[in-house]
């Protein structure tokens, strides 16, 4: 270890020495720069809503929302009727948390029974059911992307009891000529249980075609759908995402490490080359003429 050391370079012995931004502590630099993240200050609970969200509703009225007059507002839940509402603001990748519950007596059942809707930017829709020992078709059931995946559990808690979603959308992206350039992707935690992990969606929400993209806004409304159940809502608020922003700098770390390294070895290469050049141009002993040796002795 001793011998090789010598090999390096000072600075790169002085970082294995100290273990700073050295091989010794591995640490491994990017070489980008990247913007300070913004300070966002966490809600008093899980579920509260924290200082970057775009408060939705609170339980005390429904001004975020077009159709949000018709709805009936009772103890703090929000209870659908007459029409499905949007939001009067638009979103695109975004991070939304609401909680909802189906009727306490149970009335119906398969897709009769608690049913609603959430409608990402007004087309995909993740599914609202009452799904607690209630069958049926399983692209359907609570925590779906309606008719296009199956939650990858059933998390239902008993009817009248709350539900909560948490739901993290990347909205799909269009070239100019209408293809899709990248397809939108939705990752659903229910009640603490991961139910969609980065889920690549086909298309919008249809109930009588396949799906199939078609080009559309960046941004778009959250949708509540009527569905003639009384399904009940509270606490829902948006944040919207925005990727971190970063420039490059400088080559990686380890790049530099290696370059420094190996500058060393190909120093030591040409040094042992070298020798081995003038052993070659020396004569060996036992290449003298004979007569010169003789004369040795």
């Amino acid at each position: 270890m001793f011998i090789r050391l010598l090999r390096l370079s000072l600075p790169t012995i002085t970082a294995l020495a100290v273990g700073v931004g050295s091989l010794a502590a591995q640490e491994w630099k990017s070489g980008i720069e990247w913007q300070e993240p913004p300070l966002v200050t966490p809600g008093a609970t899980d579920d509260a809503p924290p200082s970057d969200a775009v408060v939705l509703f609170d339980g005390t009225n429904m001004d975020a929302w077009s159709g949000g007059d018709k709805w009936l507002i009772e103890d703090g839940v929000a209870i659908p009727r007459e029409t499905a509402i949007t939001t009067k603001q638009n979103f695109g990748d975004m991070q939304l948390h609401l909680e909802w519950s189906a009727p306490t007596e149970i009335r119906g059942d398969g897709q009769g029974r608690g049913n609603s809707g959430c409608y990402l930017m007004g087309f995909y829709e993740v599914q609202i059911l009452d799904s607690f020992e209630n069958p049926t078709y399983f692209d359907g059931q609570a925590g779906s992307i309606y008719k296009q995946t199956a939650p990858l559990a059933n998390a239902m808690r008993k009817p009248g009891e709350w539900n909560y979603y948490d739901i993290i959308f990347n909205a799909p992206q269009f070239k100019s000529n209408g293809d899709v350039l990248k397809p939108g992707y939705v990752t659903l935690i229910q009640n603490g249980v991961l139910m969609l992990n980065h889920f690549e969606m086909e298309g919008p929400t249809s109930f009588v075609e396949a799906p199939h993209y078609q080009p559309h806004a960046e941004t778009g409304p959250i949708s509540l759908q009527f569905h003639n159940d009384p399904v009940k809502f509270r606490n829902i608020w948006v944040r919207e995402i925005k990727p971190a922003v970063g420039r490059r700098v400088s080559a990686p770390f380890n790049l530099q490490v290696k370059k420094e390294t190996e500058e060393p070895k190909k120093e030591e290469q040409k040094k042992s080359e070298t020798k081995d050049d003038k052993k070659a141009e020396t004569p060996a002993e036992d290449a003298k003429p004979a007569e010169e040796k003789k004369d040795d002795k």
